[in-house]
């Protein structure tokens, strides 16, 4: 008599995961960066006044409110901010003048034309 092998389970199918489309445009830090940055205020953005500036761009300030706290800490730890005023995530910010003049020093002009043909090397 000819044995039989025992029944295959049914092979389970692996379920594609649907993976949400990425949102478009910029983040929540550049977001804060760019309202930052368009402020005229001497004394700095309220992290209110930030909020209702994200409302107003068309972030869902409610929903994200913890992306939001942590994007203004991490920014002001970063050194892109200066806070102002408050602790934590609370008080007023402005941008770090020292970091926006991040721009390289130019190649002095002197080392660029040495001569090559000098006797004295």
């Amino acid at each position: 008599m000819a044995e039989v092998a025992p029944a295959a389970s049914p092979a389970k199918v692996a379920k594609k995961k649907v993976s949400k489309p990425k949102k478009v445009g910029p983040s929540v830090s550049e977001l804060i960066v760019q309202t930052v940055a368009a402020s005229k205020e001497r004394s700095g953005v309220s992290a209110a006044a930030l909020k209702k500036a994200l409302a107003a761009g068309g972030c869902d300030v409610d929903k994200n409110k913890a992306r939001v706290k942590t994007a203004i800490k991490s920014l002001v730890a970063k050194g892109t901010l200066v806070q102002t005023k408050g602790t934590g995530a609370s008080g007023s910010f402005k941008m770090n003048k020292k970091a926006t003049r991040r721009a390289w020093p130019a190649p002095r002009a002197a080392a660029a034309s040495r001569r090559s043909g000098s006797p004295w090397k």
